[in-house]
């Protein structure tokens, strides 16, 4: 447990990305890039299924915490992002379901702006809602907000303003009010990289820890490609067996590659 210290303190540079413009919030910004390696936190909005998907279908998810970008900037938290379903298969002789899509659009209130992006993590509903609950019963009176939490993964956030550690113990970022900011920090045993650009900023990863990397929580499902290769961008879930079922409020972790 971390001393009442680390839970009154908020850094000056958190406070400051509070302060943060939008994406387009600029003159003459109306068409900027988002970073190769910005980390996009979100939630899906329709369920995926070979019964209720298909090619072609627009789908959407929405961003679920303000994501910090460089001079400044910030897509706020709400945004959407859009995408299109690529293709469907069914389950057959004994071989699980596959769906593909892609995510190609971050919609804000200044505007759109195309991306391409990968697919680093994803968890089950009831995987966020246990991220989001404290790990100990609060005493009456307690402000939420101090409350410590397990991140997807692993990672421990000690309260809002406090510090988030990772399995070795090691402080990778801090905890906001609408998750995390930390060091993306590469996962060997999934494959999934560290930081892309050569300053390793400050990510939103919002209920998942530095390293997530994967499938949390929906069993037998499987990123068999998550847009790095090429096709680049297009993602494809398997299953195991059976059909692939991806409900809404899935959250995701995608990550800007172009």
């Amino acid at each position: 447990m971390f001393p009442l210290a680390w839970l009154l303190f908020v850094p000056r540079p958190i406070a400051a990305q509070c302060r943060e413009q939008s994406l387009a919030g600029n003159p003459g910004n109306s068409r900027a890039q988002i970073p190769i390696g910005t980390v996009l936190p979100v939630r899906l909005n329709e369920t995926l299924s070979v019964r209720k998907t298909k090619p072609g279908q627009r789908i959407s998810a929405r961003i679920m915490q303000d994501v910090p970008l460089p001079n400044g900037r910030k897509i706020a938290e709400g945004a959407k992002v859009l995408g299109t379903v690529v293709s469907v298969e069914p389950a057959a002789q004994g071989a699980g379901g596959k769906v593909s899509f892609r995510f190609d659009k971050v919609l804000t209130r200044k505007g759109d702006f195309p991306v391409v992006t990968s697919l680093r993590a994803l968890a089950g509903f009831m995987e966020v809602q246990d991220a989001q609950i404290p790990d100990v019963t609060l005493d009456f009176g307690t402000p939420y907000a101090w409350a410590d939490r397990r991140q997807i993964g692993g990672d421990e956030v000690y309260g809002v303003g406090g510090p988030v550690i990772n399995r070795w113990n090691e402080h990778v970022g801090t905890a906001v009010n609408d998750g995390v900011l930390v060091h993306v920090r590469a996962n060997p045993e999934s494959k999934c990289r560290g930081a892309l650009d050569a300053e390793d900023r400050l990510q939103a990863l919002w209920v998942f820890s530095a390293d997530a990397c994967g499938v949390y929580g929906i069993e037998g499902l499987k990123i068999a490609h998550a847009g790095r290769s090429e096709p680049a961008g297009e993602i494809q879930l398997t299953s195991a067996k059976g059909e692939v079922v991806v409900r809404s409020a899935t959250a995701m972790l995608l990550r800007v590659l172009q």
